[in-house]
């Protein structure tokens, strides 16, 4: 198959290079020798325990491969006559391979390696400036942190009032030398249990106020103590290393200081945060640092301005997004293909309001047990009214509102509904967390007989639509009955063992968060992997046995009573805001062929062709293909320059030579010149290409998939 359009889903040529080769050379070949190689994945488990490349046989899109496939077979006689020009044979691809770093889930010991470094980050500090009162210090995805408050205090010699200490990059060198000292040596760790009591003792003794707090705050008893040595103490649960000397210095580093309100209360004290992160070895804080470095150039935020995506206004409010029209062409486009995954898989698209009484809320539960995340409620004719944090109450209504029948069931509706939630203003970061967002949500109401079949179809339809944009690699983890929950042993154990089932049936490898679920019922949560190794939570599947007894839904059984349905929550993106800036991290702005906002521009050479460029775009736009003509006011080297700039895919320098003969020379933003084709070839080619979500990518060969070799 030839054609120079091929499938990368967002990835770099060095997908397509053997994972054993460490350092090559790829050399450029002629284009007609490309084959397209369409949803590419692996039907082999990686070893990681919770990591997994799920296998093209269980994905949903293997129908739609079976029609790409075709569309591109259709396309190889004019692919092959437009793009055999030669190229230039230069370019070369350096493909480095990457150390697939450990993560807290998958390596208890670098969880323990990161909660000691806390303790002793701690200890460091209040060695080096004793006045600070320690708070909290937990681990997080990537290392650790500490929360640390430095009160006012007063001059020994003249009396008078020193302000609060604000901690500075040059006191961070401090702390880490403090640090590898307590490392140098090699206190023992050693685990205490004592009574309540003892440890309020303790804790006054040495003048911790927040410490009393979280004493307070812990509702099991013994109450558990780390301590280093004989000279610090905290509380704690653990786990950690046996002793300080376990920690490797050289793999630990102190990044950034930041602020923190205690408890997240913008009413209580302002404290200093130190972010730190910690490695198993030297290599891996190498690695990491490449990886942040890497991540910096591909901020959403930044790339989000530079490319004209969106925006959020300050002066309609934070967390608040607005759509640029290139951002809300790719949103298009992402949620065109969502509904016709959707409705091809049995869903029913549906849409409900922004706001309901509040009675709702309070009959689903979201008002007693979600009142912090709501925003204020409003007055409505005397009655009051709440802006709607979750979509799930509005479908229970919907499925009260007839009488249904088990043979009606399953019913699958699906809704990308926007939803608004109360987050602190210091919380709010880009597209990751904002106030307003849309949920890709679902439910589905099924019998218990049905449960395990709908799981493995929702997680079907969650890889299937993953893998169009480029993610193939996830984590999976089972959460299981915690302490306090609602619903009976059978129920839970049915569902529970439902998710297993399903996991199970489609091979993929999984963890399991014992006593992690949800109080209404056990879930499947799923991590994707992007482009520099960056994990990120987006699809969840979730039982829920508290909805349908709170809102009394029912169905008529084959024996004629009443029965309750089980209730499926899933989100596969989890939210179109977050989604879109992981995307955009992981595609570092270079967006697929099939998801460009502008895919071609137009670059005319003079005035003369500048209707005719217009023309063209036209013709392309009536196709559904996205293509915009330069107005031309720059130099043509300018003009190229602003089309690389803007990540735009293809471009095409438009002069006499081509007004006159009806062609266009093409020119690609990853290939470089390709040569001159006839408008309507090149259309036609570009459209096939983007109903197929083909990516222009390396030139060379790439293998065929099994199934083509076959035929």
């Amino acid at each position: 198959m030839a054609s120079f359009l091929s499938t990368s889903w967002c990835r770099s040529a060095s997908a397509f290079i053997p994972a054993a080769t460490k350092t090559k050379t790829l050399s450029t070949r002629r284009l007609a020798t490309a084959v397209d190689q369409l949803f590419s994945s692996s039907n082999d488990h990686d070893g990681i325990r919770r990591s997994t490349t799920l296998p093209s046989s269980a994905g949903v899109l293997n129908k739609s491969t079976t029609q790409n496939a075709a569309i591109i077979s259709s396309s190889r006689s004019s692919a092959t006559r437009l793009f055999s020009t030669a190229v230039k044979e230069s370019t070369a691809v350096e493909v480095v391979e990457e150390e697939e770093l450990p993560t807290n889930d998958n390596d208890n010991d670098l969880l323990k390696i990161r909660h000691t470094s806390a303790h002793v980050m701690a200890m460091a500090v209040q060695q080096t400036f004793p006045e600070a009162q320690v708070t909290i210090g937990p681990w997080i995805d990537n290392g650790f942190y500490y929360d640390f408050f430095f009160p006012e205090t007063t001059d020994a010699e003249t009396g008078e009032a020193v302000p609060s200490r604000k901690l500075t990059a040059q006191d961070l060198k401090k702390v880490k030398k403090a640090m590898d000292k307590i490392i140098q040596k090699n206190y023992p760790i050693v685990k205490e249990e004592v009574t309540r009591e003892e440890a309020r003792r303790r804790i006054e003794l040495i003048n911790e106020p927040f410490k009393l707090e979280i004493l307070d705050s812990i509702k099991t008893e013994p109450i558990t103590i780390y301590s280093i040595g004989e000279e610090w103490w905290d509380l704690c649960a653990g786990p950690h290393v046996e002793s300080t000397g376990q920690l490797p210095k050289k793999a630990i580093a102190l990044q950034s200081v930041a602020g923190a309100y205690w408890r997240g209360d913008e009413k209580r004290e302002m404290l200093q945060r130190i972010y730190a992160t910690a490695w198993k070895d030297p290599k891996q804080l190498k690695a990491y640092k490449k990886m942040m470095e890497e991540a910096k150039k591909r901020d959403h935020r930044m790339l989000g301005k530079k490319l004209d995506l969106f925006s959020i206004q300050e002066d309609a409010g934070g967390g608040l997004v607005f759509w640029h029209p290139k951002g809300a062409r790719i949103r298009t486009k992402i949620e065109d293909f969502w509904k016709d995954q959707h409705t091809s898989q049995g869903y029913d698209l549906v849409y409900t309001p922004h706001i309901a009484n509040l009675n709702l809320w309070k009959t689903s539960g979201h008002f007693d047990f979600y009142a912090e995340g709501m925003f204020d409620q409003m007055d409505v004719e005397n009655e009051v009214y709440q802006i709607r944090p979750m979509n799930c109450p509005f479908h229970c209504l919907m499925f009260k509102d007839d009488i249904r029948s088990y043979r009606d069931l399953p019913i699958r509706w699906a809704e990308l509904g926007t939803v608004y939630r109360y987050e602190r203003s210091g919380t709010l970061h880009g597209l990751m967390r904002v106030r307003g967002f849309t949920q890709d949500d679902a439910h589905v109401f099924c019998l218990p007989e049905q449960l395990q079949d709908e799981i493995v179809d929702v997680l079907k339809l969650t890889q299937g639509i993953l893998s169009r944009f480029g993610f193939n690699k996830y984590e999976l983890m089972l959460s299981t009955r915690p302490d306090k929950s609602v619903g009976s042993d059978k129920i839970w154990d049915d569902a529970t063992a439902a998710l297993v089932g399903a996991l199970d049936e489609l091979g993929w490898s999984y963890g399991i968060d014992e006593g992690g679920g949800a109080f209404y019922g056990p879930k499947i949560d799923l991590k994707i992997k992007d482009a520099i190794g960056r994990t990120w939570q987006c699809s969840t599947v979730q039982c829920d046995f508290n909805l349908p007894d709170r809102f009394d839904l029912d169905y008529i059984s084959a024996e004629g009573t009443k029965e309750r349905p089980i209730m499926l929550h899933r989100a596969i993106f989890g939210s179109i805001e977050r989604f879109f800036g992981i995307l955009t991290e992981n595609c570092a702005g270079d967006f697929p062929f099939w998801l460009a906002p502008v895919q071609m521009r137009l670059l005319p050479v003079t005035d003369a062709v500048y209707d005719y460029c217009k023309e063209v775009a036209a013709k392309a736009n009536k196709l559904g293909l996205r293509v915009e003509v330069d107005r031309g006011n720059e130099r043509l080297a300018k003009q190229i320059r602003n089309a690389e700039k803007g990540r735009i895919p293809v471009m095409s320098v438009v002069g006499m030579k081509e007004l006159e003969e009806g062609t266009l020379a093409v020119r690609s933003r990853k290939l470089g010149d390709l040569g001159s084709f006839s408008v309507d070839d090149l259309l036609t080619e570009l459209k096939q290409c983007d109903e197929a979500a083909v990516e222009m990518t390396k030139m060379g060969e790439v293998p065929q998939k099994e199934e083509e070799k076959s035929e």
